[in-house]
């Protein structure tokens, strides 16, 4: 197989291009320069706020596209144009932010939808933007278009912070505000298991929109925050705090405390989805002790902190302000 991969050298992209050189495909990545790329692929350059930013896909032929783009559709919409003749198929990486707010739990692949415009040209509206990205793919590739709708992304290379997060501050050890209940559940998915299900559906001929995440529980909060602390070894004792107080307290879930819901619609919406599809072709999702523990080492490999994209605001809770609730 060759793979055109839009991206390839952050997160998601990068998971992407390993995995397929771990299968043997031959990867092209396309990207501005900025990071590089895993060893063993080829490269191509180009910026695609840029007018001109495409011209060096002008030439060549792949079987697959993989695309992450989360700004402005219209950036989809041309590389989808400019490849639609020349590459087999088109997954673009979307995001369940595309059903329309609040999703109900268990809600499958036809609930409905937030609008979008393949045209758009900004991106304030995150999941216009993403169901743009969609529309975008689905217009120039039709029924060979995979839309990747994930969840929460955790794991290696993870520029959002949410995981590295807990990490840093679970291995400074001492008494450490957990979220309750311990039993909530979580819905995620590990970005290699997320790369290897897309490759996977790109070389079956999948197309279509897909849920891609673990199934409702296949981790819980409790498990989350105690696998963090095995995999450090810190000495850090987790409090346990009922979502009322840690409310009360004016904490705000899911960004100073990540991957946190307390109980409600956003929960049902963020960690319920009816994944069957993807799990009937082929999905398959590692225990969450190896997504921390992998996650882990990748952090101590690179010093400890973790890189940060710039259109995307810091996670994490003040160090005074747990304080403050934890006495």
């Amino acid at each position: 197989m060759k793979l055109l991969m839009l991206g390839g050298t952050e997160f998601v992209g990068r998971a992407v291009t390993e995995a397929a050189l771990a299968r043997g495909w031959q990867v092209t990545v396309f990207h501005r320069g900025n990071h590089a790329p895993p060893e063993g692929v080829a490269a191509l350059h180009g910026d695609r706020a840029d007018a001109a930013g495409l011209a060096a896909l002008e030439q060549g032929a792949w079987d697959a596209v993989v695309d992450t783009w989360s700004g402005a559709p219209a950036a989809v919409r041309d590389a989808a144009r400019l490849l639609a003749e020349r590459a087999g198929r088109y997954a673009y990486v979307s995001s369940r932010s595309v059903y329309a707010y609040p999703a109900p739990y268990g809600l499958d692949e036809d609930g409905p939808l937030v609008d979008g415009s393949a045209d758009a040209t900004t991106a304030e509206d995150y999941a216009a933007a993403k169901r743009g990205g969609e529309l975008a793919a689905a217009e120039a590739f039709g029924d060979r278009a995979l839309l990747v709708r994930a969840g929460l992304i955790l794991g290696p290379y993870e520029n959002i912070g949410r995981l590295p997060w807990w990490l840093g501050r679970i291995a400074r050890g001492g008494p450490v505000l957990a979220p309750g209940p311990r039993e909530a559940a979580l819905q995620y998915i590990d970005v290699r298991d997320l790369a290897e299900w897309t490759l996977g559906a790109l070389e079956s001929g999948l197309g279509g929109a897909y849920n891609l995440l673990s199934e409702p529980g296949h981790a819980t909060m409790g498990e989350l925050l105690e696998s963090c602390v095995q995999v450090t070894g810190a000495d850090a004792e987790l409090r346990w705090t009922a979502p009322e107080d840690v409310l009360a307290a004016g904490i705000e879930p899911w960004t100073e405390l990540p991957a946190w819901l307390p109980p409600g619609e956003a929960r049902d919406a963020f960690y319920g989805a009816d994944v069957s599809r993807a799990l009937a072709t082929g999905l398959r999702c590692r225990p969450v002790r190896e997504t921390v523990a992998d996650t882990w080492a990748w952090l101590r490999a690179i010093g400890g902190t973790a890189p940060q994209r710039p259109d995307r605001p810091a996670v994490g809770l003040a160090p005074e302000k747990e304080a403050a609730v934890l006495g």
